[in-house]
């Protein structure tokens, strides 16, 4: 029998996903009717997450006009980009069959990803346990218990972050059904990245003809750099790979935790499993103040209210292009906003240090590049063109009548 799907509008369309594999069923239901729930579940999800703008953003430093570019992944579903990666993993889980109705979803976490994962899962219907280091800040931990999710904090004298992994894997093993996305290690973080966040910001440059030159990105996880990086110089093999850490604390540089900083989500205590550093080029340093500083500046002066690590990837990005050039195509990703951290130092005055960037940065304005025919596209997402009526389900899409006569093809 043909199936056919019916245009609901975009981000309504009902698909099932072939891939799902059986249920344990409920008294009552089917395996039809559960796998239409999940899709429509996910279909309602992925609406919220990825597809951000990119932000040209104009401003002048020592005197030169200048332009950097950052995808502002603080405008997804909970305000961070870690909703990528939370929605892919959760989403293969269920394809592998390694997540089912009603499992325990356990994660680790210095906040965004926990953040995600609770929000992601409880909408899925999963129950959902945190572990992370107590001296996060206030507003994720309660974000999390907010979305309905455990949180377990753990101290530095019980482990801190690997003490928080050591009881993650404790407590999934210890229970019937449990699903751990084990974010440091799970190469579909990258995967993630690689299909979404890459090919975003190279379809982004492309249809305005231009190129990336490098592309900057804290390491928490290193699934952004990593995936995003992937796609990036897959398609343009010339282009610069830099991870971003404090300068403050080098775990990159040294391979384990050393100093302390105030750049929540980067550098957490050890080099992630997935980071092949081989494969990228150097790693940039930033101060943590200089980071509050340019984060401050970029709220105040712009109204982006972004993290701390958002200033800290705009300032290594500004070191990159003071390598290249000052008209070189250099990108860098906003991963999350201001609003988790009302509570830290983002708030309250620092004090400006030789040697800082950020006073030397005078922000212009922005302009921002919507998603583009190439990412937008995607008929289990939306169907912008799609013609109001039934259409074959094995009929190729018509052309977007955004693509007509652009010349990007």
């Amino acid at each position: 029998m043909e199936r056919r799907v019916r245009w609901q509008g975009p981000c309504r369309l009902r698909l099932s996903v072939g891939a799902l594999t059986p249920w344990t069923l409920q008294p009552g239901e089917d395996v039809a009717s559960v796998e239409h729930e999940t899709d429509r579940r996910f279909l309602g999800l992925k609406c919220l997450v990825g597809n951000t703008p990119l932000l040209a953003i104009d401003f002048s430093y020592r005197g030169e006009q200048r332009v950097l570019y950052a995808k502002a992944e603080h405008i997804n579903m909970t305000g961070s980009i870690k909703d990528r990666m939370a929605l892919y993993i959760l989403q293969r889980g269920y394809a592998e069959g390694a997540l089912q109705p009603g499992d325990l979803i356990v994660e680790v976490t210095s906040g965004n990803t926990g953040i995600s994962v609770a929000a992601i899962g409880r909408a899925m219907g999963h129950p959902v346990t945190i572990f992370m280091p107590d001296w996060m800040s206030e507003e994720r931990i309660n974000l999390i218990r907010s979305l309905g999710a455990t949180v377990n904090l753990v101290s530095t004298e019980d482990g801190g972050f690997l003490g928080s992994i050591s009881r993650a894997e404790e407590l999934a093993a210890s229970s019937d059904r449990a699903f751990l996305p084990r974010q440091f290690s799970n190469e579909d973080n990258i995967e993630a990245h690689a299909k979404t966040t890459g090919p975003e910001i190279w379809w982004q440059l492309r249809f305005r003809d231009l190129l990336p030159d490098a592309f900057v990105a804290g390491v928490g996880t290193g699934g952004t750099i990593m995936g995003a990086g992937r796609f990036l110089r897959d398609r343009r093999s010339s282009v610069k790979l830099h991870p971003v850490e404090p300068s403050n604390s080098p775990t990159l540089s040294t391979g384990h935790r050393v100093g302390n900083h105030r750049i929540q989500g980067i550098s957490d205590e050890f080099v992630p499993p997935i980071v092949d550093l081989d494969s990228l080029d150097a790693v940039i340093g930033v101060d943590d103040g200089d980071a509050i500083l340019m984060a401050q500046k970029l709220a105040a002066r712009l109204g982006l209210g972004v993290g701390i690590s958002s200033g800290a990837n705009f300032l290594a990005a500004l070191q990159i292009q003071n390598d290249l050039g000052g008209d070189a195509v250099v990108v860098t990703v906003f991963p999350d906003d201001n609003k988790k951290y009302l509570s830290t130092d983002l708030l309250r005055d620092e004090p400006v240090k030789p040697g800082y960037l950020s006073p030397d940065a005078e922000l212009l304005g922005f302009r921002g590049f919507k998603r583009v025919c190439h990412t937008c596209c995607d008929p289990a997402e939306c169907l912008e063109g799609l013609p109001p009526d039934i259409v074959a389900a094995e009929e190729a899409l018509p052309p977007c009548p955004r693509r007509i006569g652009a010349g990007n093809t």
